[in-house]
């Protein structure tokens, strides 16, 4: 079993009595000494931080049309304005979602890419395959990250930065001088609330830590992460998203581009064609018990699908839960349930986001 990876922020993480785990392939904190709930509000009323630091980051300079760049990725570079970034993914040729990301255009001949730590590598081969020329570089290795999530985020954030943020927009972001060194800001987030990502380098990112938590910002772990992006029924990468599933059958049909060729165009037009085998539906509970992933779906007595995120939700005070049913075998009107090996949980189909503010 190979050595877990550690982000510049490890020892910081250590310092606060972070309980650790590994997750795909790094040791990260799962909660701080307050707890999941604690950093869970922070995040919906003042402001959390979060490590986000193990997921990948690849910079193209080059050619946008002439490059092949734009044939990898569901979104459409070309069209896609100076200073703003959009939410896609990299398919293969079958549609399945090798993995989603988001693509952030920073001038008419350079882009760069955020992915999920567990599919970098497999990203990178992926995208510089189809490639003709240009110049496409994997920065993860030297490039920190640093979420900074909440009602009071801009606030603090300005405070360090001593600049005005009120005017980046959302998925908008800003390349600027961080601490001596290069450094994007983006008006993004994975919580639903106002928020901002910061890229930095590996160098610059502990002293950035440092000063969010001076001015009041709480740590917060990939457990309070979860729930956030859940009760906004975001997707997740191994358990919405995989290679066998497509962005039309999770519901993502918005983020796929039609006015360019990418690779898996040909299989999603087909898929629309032929009818799309599974949906993702959301539901929740009318008490705390928390639907769990690869529970069973039952409408009818029958098997029909199966949970692929599940938690207990503070804002919402109930379970909630994502999962795929099958489209020719669920009926949207009848009631279903949840069931796993220690029994049934009543459900109720609902629409997203769960959190409505």
């Amino acid at each position: 079993m190979s050595e877990l990876k550690r982000t510049s922020l490890y020892e910081k993480h250590k310092a606060l009595n972070a309980k650790n785990i590994g997750f795909c392939g790094w040791e990260m904190p799962v909660q701080y000494e307050g707890g999941i709930l604690k950093e869970h509000k922070a995040c919906r009323e003042d402001v959390a931080i979060f490590d986000t630091s193990h997921m990948g980051e690849f910079f193209f300079e080059g050619n946008i049309l002439f490059s092949g760049i734009n044939d990898t990725v569901t979104v459409d570079l070309l069209r896609l304005p100076i200073g703003k970034c959009k939410y896609g993914f990299i398919l293969n040729k079958d549609g399945g979602v090798i993995d989603d990301m988001i693509a952030y255009k920073a001038a008419e001949d350079r882009v760069m890419f955020v992915v999920n730590a567990s599919r970098i590598d497999i990203d990178f081969e992926t995208m510089n395959l189809q490639l003709h020329n240009g110049i496409f570089t994997n920065a993860s290795s030297f490039t920190s990250k640093i979420d900074v999530q909440g009602p009071k985020s801009r606030e603090i954030l300005e405070k360090i930065l001593e600049t005005n943020l009120e005017s980046l927009g959302y998925f908008s972001f800003t390349e600027a001088d961080i601490m001596g060194s290069f450094g994007l800001i983006s008006r993004t987030g994975y919580t639903g609330e106002l928020g901002y990502e910061l890229y930095l380098d590996n160098t610059v990112a502990p002293k950035i830590w440092d000063k969010l938590i001076k001015l009041g910002a709480t740590p917060a772990g990939l457990g309070a992460r979860d729930v956030l992006r859940l009760e906004m029924g975001y997707s997740l990468y191994g358990q919405e998203l995989d290679e066998k599933t497509t962005p039309l059958e999770a519901g993502l049909e918005y983020f796929v581009q039609d006015s360019s060729y990418y690779r898996g165009k040909e299989a999603l037009e087909k898929q629309k064609e032929a009818g799309i085998p599974k949906k993702l539906i959301a539901f929740k509970t009318n008490s705390k018990r928390a639907p769990r992933h690869g529970f069973e779906i039952i409408q009818e007595d029958e098997v029909i699908g199966v949970v692929t995120s599940g938690t207990y939700s503070p804002s919402v005070e109930s379970g909630i839960g994502l999962g795929y049913v099958q489209s020719t075998k669920y009926d949207a009107i009848k009631e279903i349930e949840i069931k796993s090996e220690r029994g049934s949980i009543a459900v109720t189909i609902t629409t997203l986001p769960f959190y409505k503010k």
